[in-house]
């Protein structure tokens, strides 16, 4: 039985909708609110999604929005029932992702076909790229035909990799060591804007783009890197679509990353952003997620630079978090006794 869930504050009408999907053999979920409603969809994970617009604390574009930024329910067929038919409101809609949009009041054969297409549609979808997919362990023996047409390089601690300006000719990837990603304020002071550690692929974005690249980069200690020719990374996403689709999803986590540390940069007090930076380094430098103690070795301009506010401020900081036992120092050690307990510091 294929699930559907019903977002809708409007008794009356939720309640009809689910007796009319229930007779028509789907399994029906509901909720009264948004709040409530992406979380069942996060919990359930439904094969399509029928959605008010106008809701008290999240309307039906915040349910959208929401379930947009999980990989888990952003591709789930999304249906809004709404009372709204100007047209504003339907490209709006539109716009951020809906698949259909339906005005009430709406008769039973109009809704049960509106599922039916969407449903049809998003099964061919999934034949046409399961076609292309290939397995998890095929995607590691191209992704190793092509770090052997690379070349390896060593690098030392600080030793610059590429700037801001730079015409890019490879993609890199870390064999061994860390690399950092940054940007320059206007005044001079950095922004760390990613880490990378063994296996991950960096530079490429700049490359898809057919643009120069738009960060510095630089080891943070001694380091091997995959020197990969811009030419064969080309040739392997054109011939193989699986692979495409990988470093399309990179490309997307590294975007939705960047949001969040934007919105930590205007939102969060300086203390709450160096609580997050060194959760940040902390599960970088960590290789089993299940620790929740850790020992990082990172400079405090380099510290600074992922929270964005000054060495001076970053030193305070720490000897705050050490009075409270959250970490403790051995020479140009932080060892973080819970990692846990530094990513729910409040503001």
């Amino acid at each position: 039985m294929k699930k559907v869930l019903i977002i809708e504050d409007n008794d009356d009408i939720r309640e009809s909708t689910a007796e009319i999907l229930a007779m028509a053999g789907y399994d029906v979920r509901s909720a009264a609110e948004g709040k409530s409603g992406v979380d069942i969809a996060l919990q359930h994970r439904p094969d399509i999604i029928l959605c008010d617009i106008m809701m008290p604390n999240l309307d039906g574009y915040g349910v959208l929005f929401l379930l947009g930024k999980h990989a888990e329910t952003s591709n789930i067929p999304f249906i809004f029932l709404t009372a709204k038919a100007e047209r504003a409101d339907m490209r709006k809609a539109m716009e951020m992702g809906a698949d259909d949009y339906l005005t009430k009041p709406f008769d039973d054969m109009e809704l049960l076909n509106a599922i039916e297409i969407r449903l049809k549609k998003k099964e061919k979808n999934g034949i046409h790229t399961a076609n292309q997919r290939l397995s998890a362990e095929e995607q590691k023996l191209l992704l190793n035909d092509l770090q052997l047409k690379g070349r390896n390089k060593l690098y030392k601690k600080k030793q610059g990799i590429y700037e801001e300006g730079d015409t890019p000719l490879f993609i890199y990837q870390v064999k061994s060591g860390k690399v950092r990603s940054y940007l320059f304020y206007h005044d001079g002071r950095e922004l760390s804007t990613n880490i990378y550690t063994p296996g991950d692929y960096f530079g490429y974005e700049a490359l898809l783009a057919h643009e120069k690249y738009s960060d510095n980069t630089q080891t943070i200690e001694d380091s091997e890197l995959c020197l990969i020719n811009k030419d064969s990374f080309f040739e392997l996403l054109y011939q193989n679509p699986a692979v495409a689709q990988k470093f399309i999803s990179l490309l997307s986590t590294n975007i939705r990353v960047k949001e969040e540390q934007l919105l930590r940069l205007a939102y969060h007090s300086v203390r709450k952003r160096v609580a997050d930076a060194l959760v940040v380094v902390a599960k970088k430098f960590t290789a089993e997620e299940k620790h929740d103690t850790c020992t990082i070795r990172i400079s405090r301009d380099d510290l600074a630079a992922m929270a964005g506010t000054a060495n001076e401020t970053i030193s305070r900081t720490l000897a705050d978090f050490k009075d409270e036992k959250l970490l403790s120092k051995d020479g140009n050690a932080i060892i973080i006794h819970s990692i846990q307990k530094l990513s729910k510091i409040k503001q």
